[in-house]
Order: C-alpha cells, then structure tokens, then sequence
C-alpha cells in the first residue's frame, strides 16, 4: 500500500491532486500526519479529492488509526488515514 506524509505546511491542492492520482492507481493508500495542524491539511486535501473522482462516480473512505513512530529516540503517535475509492 501506498503511503504519502502530510505536514502542516503541505499545500491541500497539491495533497489532493497527488492523492487522487495514487487512488486511481492503486484504490488505496495511507496518509500519514503528526499533529492537529497536519490532519487539518490532510483532511481538507482528502474533502478537495472527493471532489475530483465524484464526477467519475467514484466515493473516497477514510478510516483513521493511531501508529506509533520513533523520532530521534522518542515514540510519536501519529495517526493513519486509510483511503479507499469505491
């Protein structure tokens, strides 16, 4: 499964274009964000790819899960999107 990292300073548009180009691909991948500010952005970028595949007739899920990451010697945890189109 494909997986891309969103930060807080990733710009929605371009997330959105790269995640819909991945889903077309593969029907699935996961989003990888560290932080409220991060998830806001992957979220808005997910809400502007809904909009790109609907014309197609396509719907995008997101089901979220929590992971732990080690950063310099410090367990992070992040949170995992997984999205699907149907």
């Amino acid at each position: 499964m494909e997986m891309i990292r969103v930060s807080s300073s990733s710009n929605p548009s371009k997330v959105a274009g790269a995640l819909t180009c991945l889903l077309r691909e593969h029907q699935n991948i996961q989003i990888q964000v560290i932080g409220a500010a991060a998830l806001n952005q992957a979220m808005k970028a997910i809400a502007i790819a809904r909009g790109y595949v609907a014309s197609g007739g396509h719907e995008i899920y997101c089901i979220p899960s929590f992971y732990d990451v080690t950063i310099d010697e410090q367990v992070v945890t992040s949170l995992r999107l997984n999205v699907e189109m149907f």
